[in-house]
């Protein structure tokens, strides 16, 4: 019951799942502003996080985590049922904070273009910058795109309706032209930044904000031209 492997990390949060992805239901908890009450799963989800970001994954336990929470082991189990149950949960709140913080990051921006270069940038930054998602992307390059491929497009598919709603609200308040394919610019737009994730470039920095809003400028703003 205690162990887990990364691969079933990776399935969890990319692959449908019951009622959809993990990445589905924090994106919809971000739209929604779902917030957790529950001072103690709160407590123990920080725990688990700091532990599995300390220590990985794999070597961590749900003793280990009951004690960095200060609480028993059963008091964990109640709230979760399985080492599994806890990561996905963990892993849900971290991509939840991913999409608030995207949300935010583009309403800074004064205009349709410097949306597309702005949730460019701060994507790859929030991502690759997460001590636990960025973690497993380091740590584990070599299953994060079979995870990817082998979802039946779900992943992509998610992030593509997040962006292509995005670029749905630019036509209706007149910022971005009617004729616009939403659903193809999104998907081609999602795929370039994806494949920057999920593997290394030798050519472009991707801790240089200034080479990402260069490439963003030049490759994904005239997309938004139909």
């Amino acid at each position: 019951m205690q162990k887990v492997s990364v691969e079933s990390v990776l399935s969890g949060f990319m692959a449908p799942s019951g009622s959809g992805s993990l990445l589905e239901r924090a994106y919809v908890d971000a739209v929604e502003r779902v917030d957790d009450n529950d001072e103690l799963r709160a407590r123990i989800l920080d725990a688990a996080y700091e532990q599995f970001c300390r220590m990985g994954i794999r070597r961590s336990t749900m003793e280990d985590v009951a004690r960095r929470a200060k609480v028993s082991r059963i008091t964990v189990y109640r709230r979760f049922q399985s080492k599994d149950t806890l990561v996905e949960h963990v892993v849900r709140r971290e991509f939840r904070r991913y999409f608030d913080r995207f949300l935010i990051d583009i309403e800074q921006a004064g205009t349709a273009a410097d949306r597309v270069v702005l949730g460019f940038v701060s994507s790859l930054r929030a991502i690759r910058g997460n001590p636990l998602i960025g973690g497993l992307i380091v740590s584990e390059p070599d299953l994060l795109v079979p995870s990817m491929m082998t979802d039946g497009g779900q992943t992509l598919a998610t992030v593509r309706e997040f962006v292509a709603g995005q670029l749905r609200r630019e036509q209706r308040t007149g910022n971005v032209s009617a004729a616009l394919d939403a659903d193809l610019v999104a998907e081609m737009m999602v795929r370039v930044s994806t494949s920057f994730l999920a593997i290394p470039s030798a050519v472009i920095d991707l801790d240089d904000d200034e080479q990402l809003v260069t490439v963003a400028r030049r490759f994904l703003v005239p997309m938004l031209e139909p």
